[in-house]
């Protein structure tokens, strides 16, 4: 069977049956539950401080009528960390590597935040496309350049994790099969290879954190401009 470098980014299936969902969902379950005692263990006490400490930091630009938002971009981010982090360990399938997910998951939430800034403040939302003070022959130019930035919002949403996560996995498999393959012939350089996919998975590890809070800082960052 001949495989290729791109074959760990086709969804997986069992008897014709995508396991997509079950690779979204099964993360959810490494979670602690909370318990009903007044004093809980390290791990579920370390879990709410950083949720509390992710929730101020993603609150702390928005007005007050947004935060109605923070369980919204907290799970998301939660759930896109949990993603990208479990999808780097081996034999597993990262689904925020399909481009069809992330725009799944950018374009509803870009449509609500712009729907919410035309039904609250239209005028202060369509004034966005038009920055004061611009000379009166420029204005139908740049009220079409403001739209397409626009309109083009959910776009770089969804490919910016994309190829962030493709990169990074491709890069990784890339250097272990050169570390695999030099191992017989030329022990030296394939210890040396070894050290840069060592390198290379750490900060696999921050990209893969970085790129969450980036997806949902962008997403907090459109819903104050519509609040």
């Amino acid at each position: 069977m001949n495989l290729s470098f791109f074959d760990q980014f086709t969804s997986p299936s069992l008897m014709g049956i995508p396991l997509t969902l079950l690779a979204i969902t099964f993360p959810a379950l490494l979670f602690p539950s909370p318990s009903n005692r007044w004093v809980t263990n390290r791990l579920s006490t370390l879990q709410l401080w950083l949720l509390t400490t992710i929730t101020k930091q993603l609150m702390a630009p928005l007005s007050k009528k947004a935060h109605k938002w923070a369980l919204i971009l907290v799970s998301l981010m939660t759930m896109l960390l949990t993603i990208n982090l479990l999808g780097l360990l081996p034999y597993t399938f990262t689904p925020t590597t399909q481009l069809s997910m992330n725009m799944a998951l950018a374009f509803p939430l870009w449509l609500a935040t712009l729907l919410t800034g035309l039904r609250n403040q239209p005028s202060i939302s369509l004034g966005h496309l038009l920055p004061e003070g611009t000379p009166t022959p420029l204005i139908p130019i740049l009220i079409l350049i403001e739209t397409s930035s626009l309109l083009i919002r959910p776009l770089a949403l969804g490919v910016r994790l994309t190829a962030n996560l493709t990169a990074g996995h491709l890069l990784i498999q890339l250097i272990s099969t050169a570390t695999l393959a030099l191992l017989p012939t030329l022990p030296m350089i394939s210890a040396l290879t070894m050290l840069i996919l060592l390198l290379l998975t750490i900060l696999e590890i921050a990209v893969a954190m970085i790129q969450a809070y980036v997806f949902v800082l962008l997403l907090s960052l459109y819903l104050q401009e519509n609040t």
